[in-house]
């Protein structure tokens, strides 16, 4: 199926929550979806329902939940209680929890074969699990605990390459570590300083941070997002970044600056093609934008009804899903 261009997409249904909807993953079958929350519960939602209901599948963690994945017939999700716990979708039922981390979990995502699930913490380890037995495969380390001006660090994300050989994580300071998902040996760095700022005069804080990664089809370019230098730290009036990398030699390919919105990016994902980059985040409004990486520009760039914490699409990428503050929107390719 060919590449769908970023003037296909159109808003296609837009769920009021009373919660903010923290992670997002797609199941099994067209339409299902699932959803991690600040009400410390996870949702299912069948989104091609005529009357779309979002139903609680459990509320086994003890704080927010913060990344879901679905692999091996589960869904597996990660909290602020630094737990993982796994749902069974044949059975309807909590099958497995695991203190999984010593501090908040912000990321859990499934391999592209579905046998592996990865989770990121602020304990500065990523896990890898085995996605049918919840056995812990490797942790890798990385990152530093502390930033230079010794507050602690945050790991904020985590992909894979297309063909799962590959991880990539993130920290507060802008620094990736790329890993050998085999092996657990860490094959290079990059670096991406302007997404952290640190206020040295006013409250001693820092804020920003490399928010999401994302690899293109071929292993060619590493894309991460987040947010330029912030003039006010209790705001996030920086605006929305996204630095590309080559993956060859880590060299910084091209830096893009949002000039209509501000905001961190928090989620990444390159076309089947590696023709655009879909990124999406916020800073009180949402907002998404399509870039051409290759051509180093924006091909297209819009507004969304809510502060965006994550998106999932479709494998034929004709179906987009935004979650974010008490909102759930569709868009759809031609809608």
């Amino acid at each position: 199926m060919p590449t769908p261009s970023p003037e296909s997409f159109r808003q296609s249904a837009d769920h009021n929550r009373p919660v903010i909807n923290l992670a997002v993953a797609l199941g099994d079958r067209p339409g299902r979806a699932f959803f991690g929350c600040s009400d410390f519960k996870v949702y299912e939602a069948d989104l091609a329902a005529q009357k779309v209901e979002f139903k609680e599948l459990h509320a086994a963690h003890q704080s927010y939940v913060t990344g879901v994945a679905f692999a091996s017939g589960a869904v597996v999700s990660g909290g602020y209680d630094g737990k993982l716990v796994w749902w069974s979708t044949a059975d309807s039922r909590v099958i497995r929890t695991v203190d999984a981390h010593a501090k908040w979990v912000r990321k859990v995502i499934a391999s592209p074969d579905g046998t592996l699930v990865a989770s990121v913490a602020d304990d500065m380890v990523c896990k890898l699990w085995n996605a049918q037995t919840g056995a812990l495969v490797k942790e890798l380390r990385g990152h530093a605990e502390r930033t230079p001006q010794h507050f602690p660090s945050m790991l904020y994300s985590v992909c894979f390459s297309h063909d799962g050989r590959k991880l990539a994580t993130c920290d507060k300071l802008g620094k990736v570590v790329l890993w050998d998902t085999a092996s657990g040996n860490q094959l290079g760095a990059v670096e991406s300083p302007g997404m952290y700022t640190w206020d040295q005069v006013q409250r001693l804080h820092s804020i920003g941070g490399a928010r999401a990664v994302a690899f293109s089809p071929d292993g060619t370019y590493l894309a991460v997002g987040g947010i330029g230098k912030i003039g006010n730290i209790d705001h996030l009036e920086g605006k929305a970044r996204v630095e590309v990398f080559t993956v060859a030699d880590g060299k910084s390919h091209w830096v893009w600056e949002s000039d209509k919105y501000r905001g961190l990016m928090n989620r990444l994902a390159f076309a089947p093609d590696g023709s655009w980059l879909l990124a999406a985040g916020g800073a009180g409004e949402g907002h998404f934008e399509f870039l051409d990486v290759a051509g180093k520009r924006a091909k297209r760039q819009d507004k969304l009804t809510m502060h965006t914490h994550d998106f999932a699409h479709s494998a034929d990428w004709g179906t987009v899903v935004y979650a974010g503050h008490n909102r759930v929107v569709v868009h759809k390719t031609g809608s």
